[in-house]
């Protein structure tokens, strides 16, 4: 017969592997279902500066790989898989993968959120050479120099006047002529210093050798262009949640992410969401790796 594991893990991120982490060391059988490497998203990240621990910085790659060590130091189990078919709703749960069908009493959903892409030429093979997605998580590097936000939104805000902070001169890219931020943003914006407004805009081309050097701008209206000489372009154009398999059974906000608490705990009795996949305020490594603890609590207390 099927081994039936106590959890199954989707997705091998930080929250992902902190709750293996957690479920083995409780005794409980768990497997993590990956589909690339350990790390997740967190894995194409050069260097990490903001996860205790790593007094010199270390990159996403290494600290991906040390997380699935420490799972499996306690007998957690790594498949490589893609998943395509999740049955939830029983009280055992199917997982049907590219390799073969898993069982099990619980499931953790880990499957992460990828960013919103500019969508344009280069953009892919400059991605952490002058092209980024995170502000708090990349902002230090570029301290002193001249970058540059895309986008209108909260997240969008609260990076331009987290880069205000650090470096010598923000721009902020913005297709209209008025933020969608929330009002509270518009002011301290407009009364810093070092951040100018582009609006009307959108970038059209990246300039670069090996790394960004600027960027082309486009006036949506007058269809004027315009070059910015830059160090560092950060995208804030909102984030894609990998929902997309779980869409049906387990129910999600109107930006398709699953809606759970700190606890995990979705609509669904023993199915529990961590990391950026859930609702939630902050999306960093430490607050996945948090989730992924708290889920496990909730899964022993579940299965007892």
């Amino acid at each position: 017969m099927a081994q039936i594991y106590d959890s199954i893990v989707i997705g091998g991120g930080p929250g992902g592997y902190t709750a293996a982490l957690y479920l083995a060391r409780a005794g409980l059988s768990v497997l993590v279902l990956e589909k690339l490497s350990a790390g997740g998203q967190m894995a194409l990240t050069e260097q990490i500066d903001n996860y205790p621990g790593f007094e010199e910085g270390i990159d996403g790659f290494t600290l991906g790989e040390k997380m699935q060590a420490g799972a499996e130091r306690f007998g957690a189990l790594t498949e490589l898989a893609e998943v395509q078919k999740a049955e939830l709703l029983p009280q055992i749960k199917r997982i049907h993968t590219d390799i073969g069908e898993f069982l099990a009493k619980t499931v953790v959903i880990a499957t992460g959120a990828g960013p919103k892409r500019l969508g344009i030429a280069n953009e892919e093979e400059l991605t952490d050479k002058g092209v980024h997605y995170c502000a708090s998580c990349d902002g230090m590097a570029y301290k002193g120099k001249v970058v540059a936000v895309v986008g209108g939104g909260d997240t969008a805000a609260l990076d331009a006047k987290t880069l205000s902070r650090i470096c010598r001169k923000v721009y902020v890219i913005h297709r209209r002529d008025t933020l969608r931020a929330a009002k509270v943003y518009h002011e301290p914006l407009m009364n810093t210093e070092n951040i100018e407004f582009v609006w009307d805009s959108e970038v059209a081309k990246l300039l670069h050798g090996e790394r960004l050097n600027g960027v082309k701008v486009k006036n949506v209206k007058t269809g004027n262009e315009s070059e910015l000489k830059l160090d560092g372009l950060f995208v804030s154009i909102g984030r894609n949640p990998n929902t997309e398999l779980f869409k049906g059974e387990v129910k999600v906000d109107d930006s398709g992410y699953i809606i759970a608490g700190e606890d995990g705990k979705t609509n669904i009795s023993g199915v529990f969401a961590v990391g950026d996949v859930r609702t939630k305020a902050l999306r960093q490594i430490i607050t996945a790796a948090a989730d992924g603890a708290n889920a496990a609590h909730g899964i022993e207390e579940y299965l007892t």
